[in-house]
């Protein structure tokens, strides 16, 4: 039963330290570009959009597609560095074992 003990431990340190990446990555800002940076969205570790900034001159009401498109390439652009900064961030915490951001332990 003593490596049972030892066996749940250390599954309750790993999950403080999901709670803690968790709360980490909720203050992270992670920019995405497009346009040359004409549009500039910032997301959260987590991916949700904290800020989008459009350069003025992108404001043409003749031509709205330019506009969604480039809006479309920073999300997308922002998303893609979130996802890499996770991934990241949970392999070094756990040292190589994928594990899903929203891991949870029964206990």
């Amino acid at each position: 039963m003593k490596n049972l003990g030892q066996l749940m431990k250390q599954a309750q340190q790993m999950q403080a330290k999901v709670t803690e990446l968790q709360e980490h990555l909720a203050q992270m800002e992670i920019s995405g570009l497009s346009g040359g940076g004409m549009v500039q969205m910032v997301l959260d570790g987590k991916g949700d959009l904290r800020k989008i900034t459009i350069d003025k001159n992108l404001l043409d009401p003749n031509e709205p597609e330019v506009l969604e498109d480039l809006i479309v390439a920073a999300y997308t652009d922002a998303k893609n560095k979130v996802e890499i900064r996770v991934r990241e961030a949970m392999t070094k915490m756990t040292g190589g074992l994928e594990l899903p951001l929203d891991f949870k332990l029964p206990f």
